[in-house]
């Protein structure tokens, strides 16, 4: 790339994810919305299968875009082979199931589970609650891990603005299923001293019946059932969060951040690399998609201003001169955009340590099959990876 300026990223160690493919048992692909995340916790997943590992992918992106890069026509909770790819399950995450399970857990008998699980605002809460759908995407990972029928696990995660909900969700949904103050104005019997009783009573009168007046007594009626039935639960919720936390910190597993070369998934992607070092999660690296491909080896040597130069002194030529000129102007701004492209991701990566940088050129408009994500693995997971899963 010297005749458009140098290439912005050769200090950047680029690479592949092969390694990760073939070794590591839980990747989790995480990004901005947009960036094409479920492409490639796909294309990754396919790798790992043509490595010979049992694989499964999981998407708790309720788009369903999995399904339609897999070339399936739905996907549900249950994990069903992908046709066409030996060793490759694809499921989609059921939060309510999941949330359910979890409950029958952690509830010291049946009857509580059930009054928990008919309750209006835990149904409510399953659909809702922020966090909710990541703490259950950690929960059924966990499952699928302990199960021990994969050797690698794929996470496509969410398009949200901070896909880290993935990490932060179990101690927000934790602190919340605790809801301390709340209850205290629920009035669920939390009171140290006779006076103190008597204040939170007077409170919670007060705001049980301006609350009411609002949202209709059946509704707190609920809350407060809610929160009295969850009551000697929370541990262990917190216990297996950790676990889960614990699992995703160890060496076997492996997080990708995933970016387009535009600056706001850019700075999502800075952000991300940099907490997930904070958080001292295993990084394998960075993809960076869609990056406008450089100009091929024959217009290597002509620069941007050549090409402008020569494309300026064809303009008034026969029509056979004004199509080169056309064409020449094309290449021009082919190749600046991909400088501007390179510049931009070079910025971005400025006081990060991605362990590897992996390029992925703007290949076709959509991916929605199974050959164009061999396409894309070229790219990601290397050409061996590619040729072995063409063969299955």
């Amino acid at each position: 790339m010297s005749a458009i300026g140098g290439d912005p990223l050769a200090r950047w160690r680029d690479g592949d994810l092969s390694e990760v493919v073939a070794q590591a048992s839980i990747i989790v692909c995480t990004g901005a919305g947009g960036v094409g995340k479920t492409t490639l916790a796909a294309t990754l997943a396919l790798g790992a299968a043509a490595r010979g590992r049992k694989t499964v992918v999981l998407t708790i992106d309720p788009a369903r875009r999995l399904a339609q890069s897999l070339g399936l026509t739905a996907m549900t909770e249950e994990a069903s082979p992908v046709p066409g790819v030996e060793g490759l399950d694809a499921m989609m995450l059921d939060m309510k199931r999941t949330f359910d399970a979890l409950v029958d857990r952690h509830a010291p008998e049946p009857e509580r589970a059930e009054r928990i699980k008919s309750n209006r605002f835990y149904q409510q809460l399953t659909s809702s609650l922020a966090g909710t759908q990541e703490y259950m995407a950690m929960e059924k990972l966990y499952e699928l891990h302990e199960r021990g029928d994969y050797d690698c696990i794929v996470i496509d995660t969410p398009p949200t603005r901070s896909a880290l909900d993935f990490l932060d969700a179990p101690k927000r949904l934790t602190d919340f299923l605790e809801g301390r103050f709340l209850r205290l104005f629920l009035g669920t019997g939390m009171r140290a001293s006779k006076q103190v009783g008597r204040a939170v009573g007077w409170g919670s009168g007060i705001f049980m019946r301006a609350a009411s007046r609002i949202t209709g007594a059946g509704v707190l009626e609920d809350l407060g059932e809610f929160f009295q039935s969850f009551e000697g639960m929370y541990e262990g919720f917190k216990a297996r969060a950790s676990e889960v936390y614990r699992l995703l910190a160890s060496p076997g597993s492996a997080f990708v951040v995933v970016a387009s070369p535009e600056p706001p998934a850019l700075r999502e992607a800075r952000y991300f690399l940099h907490r997930l070092e904070q958080d001292g999660m295993p990084t394998a690296g960075l993809v960076v998609n869609r990056l406008t491909p450089p100009p091929p080896p024959s217009l290597a040597a002509l620069t941007t201003q050549q090409a402008r130069e020569a494309a300026a002194s064809l303009a008034d030529g026969d029509d056979d001169d004004r199509a080169v000129a056309a064409l020449l102007r094309l290449h021009a701004d082919r190749a600046e955009l991909t400088v501007r492209e390179r510049r931009a991701v070079a910025a971005a990566l400025q006081g990060t340590t991605p362990r590897r940088v992996v390029e992925v050129p703007r290949l076709r408009p959509e991916v929605h099959d199974v050959e164009a994500l061999r396409e894309v693995g070229t790219h990601v997971h290397g050409t061996a990876d590619a040729d072995a899963a063409a063969e299955v």
